[in-house]
């Protein structure tokens, strides 16, 4: 938690690296370790007026101020929820991300899917893209699920269920073949594609409750992927995505993996926080 509070950038948000510019995706993931470990107030405070000051009239948040366009980091800022936002920020964000799916239906991405050679193709299963206008893939459709997830616990709403169902959907249907989930193409050139700790993490947790013979293929080879991650940002969504599941086996290791960012010291915290039974991502 310390090494947070003292990245923290004097404008309030916080950078990917020390000394870099504020953007809001670490900004986010900071403030909800932050909260989770129980920090002093005052930094979380400049950092949601930051956050705050950053969502654009549509009710999206760029990756950074001076980008004019919503992207998928508003759902990394929704989970924040809206006694942190504000309720009007927070509903306009919700809104925002329930607007959005990935637009795989049109000319250019079946190309694309042809010359590939994924066979998945289009299923009428909206997941969420990066930036709208764009195809869906398996992290921002996970994300986009787990604040839409907190929402559906705030307010009734039958059209924020539906894209629940559809995304999860989407995830399913786009598992690769060894179990987990790499980017969003489990084929390529005719070749089935290798999964990512990063993407099964995310995943698992976004499909937390649910089960079926793939979310248990899953949860095997993320298990087995945990001992040997490279990384402490793969080791973090893994652990996220195990707990999430029941799955995290009693003797895992310890996390071994130094963070190298902002964004993989917060992301460190809050496994940590979800091991010791408080997951921001899900509360």
């Amino acid at each position: 938690m310390v090494s947070l509070l003292v990245s923290q950038n004097p404008d309030g948000g916080w950078p990917y690296q020390r000394g870099g510019p504020s953007w809001t995706e670490p900004t986010a993931y900071a403030l909800l370790a932050l909260i989770a470990q129980g920090s002093v107030a005052e930094p979380v405070e400049r950092g949601l007026r930051w956050l705050n000051a950053a969502q654009r009239p549509d009710g999206g948040w760029p990756p950074q101020p001076a980008v004019r366009q919503s992207a998928w980091v508003t759902a990394v800022a929704a989970l924040l929820g809206p006694a942190a936002l504000g309720r009007d920020a927070y509903r306009r964000g919700i809104a925002w991300i329930v607007q959005q799916t990935g637009e795989d239906t049109n000319f250019l991405s079946q190309v694309r899917q042809f010359l590939t050679g994924d066979s998945q193709g289009y299923h009428g299963y909206d997941g969420w893209p990066w930036f709208p206008g764009t195809s869906a893939w398996v992290t921002p459709t996970a994300l986009s699920m787990l604040a839409l997830r907190k929402a559906a616990r705030c307010a009734d709403s039958a059209q924020i269920l539906a894209r629940l169902d559809m995304g999860a959907s989407y995830l399913l249907q786009h598992a690769c073949s060894d179990g987990g989930w790499n980017h969003g193409a489990a084929r390529a050139l005719d070749y089935d594609a290798r999964s990512y700790p990063e993407t099964t993490g995310v995943a698992l947790l976004a499909l937390s409750g649910k089960d079926s013979p793939g979310i248990r293929k899953a949860c095997h080879w993320a298990q087995a992927q945990l001992p040997g991650c490279r990384t402490s940002e793969g080791e973090s969504w893994l652990r996220l995505g195990l707990l999430a599941q029941k799955q995290l086996p009693p003797n895992a290791p310890l996390p071994a993996r130094p963070p190298r960012t902002i964004q993989n010291a917060a992301l460190a915290l809050l496994a940590s926080a979800a091991a010791e039974g408080r997951n921001p991502f899900l509360e």
